[in-house]
């Protein structure tokens, strides 16, 4: 470094001759910087105050009327939890009101078992699936830009958006004209659903394929088709059997809740019973429901892990199982508006 002593201090400690102190300035800086972010964080903690106390607002929130009604609820979750006592001692639960619906008063009533309600819910989750599935892979593969050439291939991206942002119990409504509300048009509102979501999945799934395999295909003369299935759909085809999968266990839960609206399935019991306020009886249909699909979960998170062949047991089968307990609630509710 050239110059005097004096200015060789100066400038290694970052002060000119006018007396300015850079140092000192990038602390003043730094502090500026700090008010900035708290005043940013202020605004965003008034702005979401007001969002929150709006849609309070919105939905006439009201802490008197959860006060008001409050006995009433607390009556309802004792028929949703009826208690007996057992050996003439141990207060619990009375599962044996649950089972007599279940295995009695159910049939006798409306003439349908659980053990139909289960498979016709079922069936509309699977049959959806299933019908949904082919257009999924064409619009899928369609949508990726590796097969279709930017910008048309957002053609095909933009169809699966729509029929995305669109719950499949709004298209089982706008299917009524089909056949009023009924297991076939629930049926072909999942499918419909099944080729926006699982569309969408193959998609991104596409998109991360490896370059290599692709080469080598073309490299031997293969033509256009023959380059997509063998050197970009044979690197997915795992993925995309465990997409689809995935895709049945949601469809499951959407089939349960095409039932509340009157598209049968075991749905449907749990309709009729919350229309005469049978709270016990609905208990018993939600652990019907709950045991029918937290079987469908497991094997399909099974048959994923066994795909991936990952290996990891995550805690063994009972942690698995408390796993899918506690997210349960969240998923069924997810499922409503998918």
């Amino acid at each position: 470094m050239s110059g005097k002593p004096g200015e060789r201090i100066r400038a290694y400690f970052g002060i000119g001759y006018s007396g300015e102190n850079n140092v000192e300035r990038r602390l003043m800086d730094l502090k500026r910087a700090k008010t900035v972010k708290r005043l940013g964080w202020l605004v965003g903690f008034a702005g979401f105050a007001y969002l929150f106390l709006f849609s309070l607002s919105q939905v006439n929130f009201s802490i008197s009327e959860l006060i008001e009604y409050w006995p009433v609820f607390r009556d309802a979750l004792g028929e949703f939890f009826p208690i007996t006592t057992y050996f003439g001692v141990i207060p619990f639960i009375d599962f044996g009101q649950y089972w007599q619906f279940i295995t009695v008063e159910q049939p006798v009533q409306n003439g349908t078992s659980f053990t139909e309600a289960a498979l016709t819910t079922l069936a509309i989750g699977f049959a959806g699936t299933a019908l949904g599935v082919p257009g999924a892979l064409l619009f899928g593969v369609l949508g990726s830009e590796r097969v279709t050439p930017f910008p048309f291939n957002f053609i095909f991206r933009g169809v699966m958006s729509t029929i995305r942002s669109i719950p499949a119990l709004v298209w089982a409504i706008i299917y009524i004209p089909l056949g009023g509300l009924s297991p076939f048009t629930a049926t072909l509102a999942i499918g419909t659903d099944t080729i926006g979501n699982l569309g969408r999945l193959f998609t991104d799934a596409l998109e991360e394929v490896e370059d290599g395999p692709i080469e080598a295909i073309e490299s031997t003369g293969a033509n256009r088709p023959q380059t997509i299935v063998f050197g970009m759909l044979s690197q997915v085809f795992t993925p995309f059997i465990a997409w689809t999968m995935y895709i049945l266990e949601i469809n499951v839960r959407i089939a349960v809740t095409m039932g509340l609206i009157g598209a049968g399935g075991i749905g449907g019991i749990l309709n009729t019973q919350q229309g005469l306020f049978a709270y016990t009886n609905m208990m018993a249909t939600i652990i019907v429901i709950f045991v029918l699909v937290v079987s469908v979960e497991m094997i399909s998170q099974r048959t994923r892990s066994y795909l991936r062949g990952d290996g990891e047991d995550h805690g063994g089968f009972f942690q698995h199982l408390i796993d899918l307990i506690r997210g349960f609630p969240q998923r069924m509710s997810e499922s409503a508006w998918r």
